[in-house]
This record gives structure tokens, sequence and C-alpha cells, in this order.
């Protein structure tokens, strides 16, 4: 394995960047194009790969896609010691969920992101139920529980999950999109055990969430370089630096996360820009940027410059 995965020991700290899907002009996947970005990413500093997520369309994925696409984020994990593999579990059924996160151990993954199940709203007591049989599933392996109630309208105390925290040592930690997540990052941080908190949300709260003892950020994938910059100030005890560097970031960020689709297009406009990516092709139902939109991710890429060649 790439990275400690005893349960109880999270692997999960630092940047641990969602990986995008690259698809064709005719919709299809492009593996290879896949494969180059999960080598591109594992080479720079990051405590790990997550896919799928929001970022990576993860419900405009077959399953065949999804198993073809995590292969080859094992593979860039396992090549960069100290890289995790994170293999998202999104599935709504409890069955599938289960049979999906035995698939990922099998074949590999160090770690696993777990997404409660948020179609029709269902029951507290299910969702419980629901988290609670895939952690008993992989006993072995730490799991990251995401908390995105904005997205999903999922929400339950978390209280919860301390209590499955108690039961399952393989919870190892949560990220928290709530909006904003300070107020969530310091309540998991005094429950017993203690829950360590990663924030995604474009890392668009990150300053708030580190002041209140979040170890790590989930952002996107195609700026990875400004989120290593980010943390490499925040650890070395240069907040002035960090805080000056985000106040940069936040103007395009606030106007990007608006709706995770029109994220998701700047990401892959991004990507393609930096020529990370050969095409932004978003499956349809998707956002498509006006040429004011596309106006600011050029505004972002000359701002940025300096530090996206850090690559």
């Amino acid at each position: 394995m790439s990275a400690d995965a005893t349960p109880g020991h999270p692997v999960f700290h630092g940047v641990l960047p969602v990986l995008e899907t690259p698809f064709t002009p005719a919709d299809d996947v492009d593996f290879a194009g896949f494969e180059r970005l999960a080598a591109h990413l594992a080479a720079t500093p990051v405590s790990g790969l997550m896919f799928p997520g929001f970022a990576s369309e993860f419900m405009k994925l077959s399953r065949d896609e999804r198993h073809e696409l995590g292969l080859l984020v094992i593979a860039a994990a396992r090549d960069r010691p100290g890289v995790a593999s994170v293999l998202s579990v999104p599935d709504h059924a409890t069955r599938i969920a289960v049979e999906e996160a035995e698939w990922a151990v099998a074949n590999g993954a160090d770690a696993l992101n777990l997404l409660p199940p948020s179609f029709l709203n269902p029951s507290r007591s299910e969702v419980i139920a629901h988290l609670a049989a895939v952690l008993a599933s992989v006993p072995a392996t730490p799991v990251i529980v995401q908390l995105a109630p904005g997205l999903t309208g999922a929400s339950f105390a978390p209280d919860d999950l301390a209590a499955l925290a108690a039961r399952f040592p393989n919870l190892a930690a949560v990220k928290v999109e709530a909006v904003p997540p300070g107020r969530m990052v310091s309540r998991f941080g005094g429950l017993q055990p203690r829950l360590p908190c990663l924030v995604g949300y474009g890392g668009l709260y990150l300053p708030d969430a580190l002041v209140r003892g979040a170890v790590g950020v989930q952002p996107g994938c195609s700026a990875v370089e400004v989120y290593h910059l980010l943390w490499a100030l925040w650890t070395a005890g240069d907040h002035d630096g960090f805080h000056g560097l985000h106040r940069r970031m936040a103007p395009y960020l606030l106007e990007w996360m608006q709706h995770v689709e029109f994220m998701v297009q700047v990401e892959k406009t991004i990507s393609v820009r930096r020529g990370l990516i050969a095409s932004d092709r978003c499956r349809a139902p998707g956002y498509r940027l006006d040429a004011e939109e596309l106006a600011g991710v050029d505004r972002f890429l000359g701002e940025f410059a300096d530090e996206l060649a850090l690559s």
C-alpha cells in the first residue's frame, strides 16, 4: 500500500485532489488522458488521489467506466510512495455500495471516500445503517465520510458519526462541505473519538477551517499547485502569506462555486488551457461557459501563472 492504512490511523491530510474525468468530443472517456492526468498529480506533493467525486461527474459514469478509471488511480498512486489511492463510494443502494467498497479494496485501493445516500431523503436511521454496512464490509481500510448537505440534502448530527467511529475504527476522517464548514469542524474536533476533518468546496472556507483544526483540503485538480503552496505556507507558519494567497483566490472561487456543474466546467477549461487534458467536454446535462466566464478563467491563469509554473 502507498500509505498507512491501519484502522484508526487516517491517511487523510494536506492536499488530496479529486480527479476530473476527461471526455472526448464524442462523449467517450479519454482513458489515456486520465492516466496522464493521474500520473501528473501523483508526481506533485499530494497526500492522495480521490476518484470519483462530484468533480469527476461520477453520476455520469457507468460502473465499468468507474472501475477502469479507478484502477488507473490505484496504479498511479502505487508508483508514488506516500500517495494514497482513495476510491469513492457514492452509490445510493446499500447493497451496491458494499459491493463497490469491497471491489475497491480487493483491487488495491488504500482508502475509501463514502458519500451518504440522499436520493428521496432516506431516514436518519437508514443513512446510519448504510454507513455502518459499508464500514463493516472493509474493516481494515480507512474510510472518510463525506458530508455535503448543500449538494445532497443529507444531514445528520456529528454525534452520529462519533458513535459510528466508536464501533468502526476504520472511520478515519470526515470531509466537511457544509457552508460554512468552520463550526462543524470544531464540533468534530471536540468529539470522542475525535474525527479529523478535511474541507472541500474548492477550499473557499479553508482559512477558518484550518484555524479550527482541519487537517487538509480536497479541491479539484486543475490548479493543485496553488493548493500545495497554500498548504506549505500554512504548515510553515507563514499565515500572512497564506491569507494573502487565499485572498487572491477567493473572488474566483466565490464565482465558480455557485453551482457544481459550473465549477466542473471551469476546472476542465483550466486543465485544457494548461495542457493537462485534451478536451473540456462535460457529459450532458452540464454547463457551458460564456465569453465573460471564459475571460475569468484567462484572468485566473494570468494571475496565478507563477504558482502554476511550480509543477
